[in-house]
């Protein structure tokens, strides 16, 4: 058995990888602060724990999806193409060297959440604010497996902070750059900012928010964020010439915008106590 940068290798075949690792150190640390909300609410903590598996699954299968149908131009120049994954279920099964979508696996977990809710008769919108801010914790910690994989750079940059790709892991039209912009590095710290902020405005505003309320505002600052981010990133996917994901973060922010608004729009019976109680 011996130790190598991305994983754990038996002989010649690598039997852990590195990347599985982080992510799963994620997922456990953002049940375990799942179970302190819960608790503090008191709810049940052991339904974090129950639904940890399924939430794990559908985020797996809707993070592998979404690379599926969006592999980035890398990809696609190897011939790893939609159709190349759904003729070739072994390929699309491997996810030891990455190939996992933030966006997928936000959906899968939320769709596996909302059929387990469903199935134990307890409230979708509630657990889903518990599970809203260690979400975001989740992600903090799993964008550290882009880094062992080296696998989510920027552009070419000398900045103090900029990374070393070795030359295997570098874009073919980049072969003679060295140091990239830790974009992994950039959307951890924006999760990390985008946790406390959730955290803040739960307390901020709680008798005020409605349930459901965090998780929308969730989908406004997160693609916020990952929105500006996209312009450095060298291998974004492409539908007709746009940037996929970057569009895709614009579709949710006025999605969930619109949905906030609309929540708390100011009803006609309202206004007009209020307009008579200033005359």
């Amino acid at each position: 058995m011996s130790f190598g940068p991305t994983g754990i290798y038996w002989g010649e075949t690598q039997i852990i990888a590195y990347y599985g690792i982080i992510l799963m150190a994620g997922a456990i640390a953002a049940a375990f602060f799942s179970d302190y909300r819960a608790r503090k609410r008191g709810l049940d903590s052991e339904i974090v724990w129950d639904a940890l598996i399924w939430v794990l699954i559908g985020g797996i299968v809707g993070a592998r999806l979404w690379h599926v149908f969006s592999p980035p131009p890398s990809m696609i120049e190897q011939g790893k193409t939609t159709f190349f994954y759904l003729t070739h279920p072994f390929d699309l099964l491997n996810l030891r060297n990455g190939g996992l979508g933030i966006p997928g696996a936000v959906i899968g977990g939320l769709l596996a959440l909302y059929f387990y809710t469903r199935r134990k008769k307890i409230s979708f919108g509630l657990w889903v604010d518990i599970a809203t801010p260690t979400l975001a914790l989740g992600q903090v910690i799993g964008r550290w497996g882009n880094f062992v994989n080296q696998e989510l750079y920027g552009a070419p940059t000398n900045l103090p902070w900029a990374i070393t790709i070795d030359q295997f892991h570098r874009l073919p039209q980049y072969a003679d750059q060295a140091t990239y912009h830790p974009l992994f590095l950039y959307e951890s710290l924006w999760n990390l900012l985008n946790m406390v902020f959730l955290l803040w405005v739960e307390r901020r505003f709680a008798g005020r928010l409605k349930t459901g309320d965090l998780f929308l505002i969730y989908l406004i600052g997160y693609p916020l964020g990952r929105f500006f981010l996209e312009f450095l990133r060298l291998d974004a996917s492409q539908i007709g010439g746009i940037n996929f994901n970057q569009a895709f973060m614009v579709v949710l922010i006025v999605f969930a915008s619109a949905w906030l608004y609309w929540r708390h729009r100011p009803h006609p019976a309202a206004l007009e106590r209020k307009e008579e109680s200033a005359q």
